[in-house]
């Protein structure tokens, strides 16, 4: 009778200590409250694994006009505690939206807690306020060989496929620098985030 007690106790601390892990995870990944901003907005960008690329376009009949593409992107590995709240990207000269950054370097790129399964699971419209998506504006511009190797691990630990891609293509690593920062994760309107900000907290 000892042993089956003493067993039932063990039983009993694993499951406390099972319960007490995934409230832990569950707080880890809970999504920010809407007074903060700019936590939400590193939150949002570490949740998603591609963004709206909107450039201005150096292609004949369109110069000059914004040109969204849609590129996949990595601010860190996957886990609450992998984002650098750096956007990272993997180009090639030979993409369409490259082309126009090569003449201006200017862009803006925009997630959406859309692409996650939090909006589908409280049915939320993706241009519902509540799908909060974020609005980042700044320039692009290509890595150096000491980041580039954070930038690799970023991007191809989401995007192992990036791997196998044609090396004729002259793959680089880039990342989104930013400037400018707008959050809409609640009604009201945008919110407006600095860099500073961004970048001071804890994901």
């Amino acid at each position: 009778m000892s042993e089956c007690a003493a067993e039932r106790g063990r039983m009993a601390g694993l499951l406390l200590l099972c319960a007490a892990s995934a409230l832990l995870l569950a707080a880890v990944g809970a999504i920010p409250p809407p007074e903060e901003a700019a936590r939400m907005a590193r939150f949002v960008l570490h949740s998603c694994d591609w963004g709206a690329l909107a450039t201005l376009s150096a292609q004949e009949g369109l110069r000059g006009r914004p040109f969204a593409n849609i590129f996949s992107i990595s601010d860190g590995p996957p886990g609450p505690f992998g984002g650098s709240g750096v956007p990272y990207l993997y180009l090639t000269d030979m993409e369409i939206s490259v082309q126009d950054l090569e003449v201006n370097s200017n862009a803006s790129l925009t997630v959406s807690l859309a692409q996650t399964p939090y909006c589908r699971r409280h049915r939320y419209d993706p241009q519902n306020p509540l799908c909060a998506h974020i609005i980042f504006v700044g320039s692009i511009v290509k890595v150096n060989d000491s980041e580039a190797v954070l930038a690799k691990k970023a991007l191809f630990s989401r995007h192992p496929e990036m791997e196998s891609w044609p090396k004729d293509h002259d793959w680089f690593f880039a990342k989104f620098n930013i400037t400018n920062i707008w959050v809409l994760d609640y009604f009201g309107g945008l919110k407006i985030v600095t860099p500073e900000e961004y970048y001071s907290v804890k994901p």
